[in-house]
């Protein structure tokens, strides 16, 4: 059986950090914390909408949509044509994922599929995960 959740989270890639990260937040990291901070609120107020209450995120086995929101300087006509379609540009799909394996699981050795794809959406992003 299938369970999806959708989280009203904009997805964040994970940032290369450094040790001077620890006293010095660059930009990137604080969004990488508020993500991650967010997306643990959700799994610990029960926020997650979805027909399956789950007390945890932490599955072996996902597929993992990150919609991910158009830049405000593109003009109307550009939103409309790239809404729904494949996000091919910086950051890697690789850098959302590890955001997100660091942001739910204590440890992601656990994990062994993923089935990962990286949209396009008009308005604010969001994060929608199948478990199987």
């Amino acid at each position: 059986m299938t369970k999806v959740f959708r989280l009203e989270v904009v997805p964040c890639p994970k940032p290369r950090m450094t040790q001077r990260d620890r006293w010095a937040k660059r930009k990137c990291v604080l969004q990488f914390y508020a993500f991650r901070d967010a997306v643990r609120k959700y799994i610990a107020h029960d926020l997650i909408i979805t027909a399956f209450p789950a007390p945890t995120l932490e599955f072996e086995s996902f597929d993992i949509e990150f919609h991910v929101p158009m830049p405000k300087s593109w003009p109307k006509w550009k939103k409309e044509c790239m809404n729904g379609t494949a996000h091919q540009q910086r950051p890697d799909l690789d850098n959302y994922l590890k955001a997100w394996k660091d942001s739910v699981y204590k440890e992601d050795a656990v994990v062994w599929k993923i089935k990962a794809t990286k949209l396009w959406t008009d308005g604010s992003g969001h994060i929608v995960v199948s478990a199987y």
